[in-house]
């Protein structure tokens, strides 16, 4: 969501109120899952109302059974990239732990 409000009409509601453009808050589009707000051709222009109501229908949107199971395996990768990182993290300062140790032990 930009964090500079515009003055204009609600494309929701009609009122006028400070607007935002409604933007996914998800890179889908960068991995093939497909996205009701994604596949707008226009994003709308909402109050900060509206924008929450926008926001509560995506996340309640429970999507297709592909796209679901697609979404599990990228998260899924992420954790475990995510755990092979911290164990490559840990073995490295373990590694420098020993060097250090060997080097003042040799001084």
């Amino acid at each position: 969501m930009d964090a500079t409000p515009i003055e204009a009409r609600c494309d929701h509601c009609k009122q006028t109120r400070p607007l935002f453009l409604f933007e996914p808050d998800h890179d889908f589009h960068l991995t093939g899952i497909t996205c009701e707000w994604c596949r707008r051709e226009k994003q709308p222009l909402l109050c900060v109302r509206c924008f929450s109501a926008e926001t509560l229908r995506e996340e309640a949107d429970p999507g297709s059974p592909e796209d679901n199971a697609l979404a599990a395996a990228l998260i899924e990768a992420t954790h475990r990239n995510a755990r092979i990182i911290a164990r490559q993290e840990a073995d490295k300062a373990a590694c420098d732990g020993i060097a250090e140790a060997t080097r003042n032990a040799d001084a």
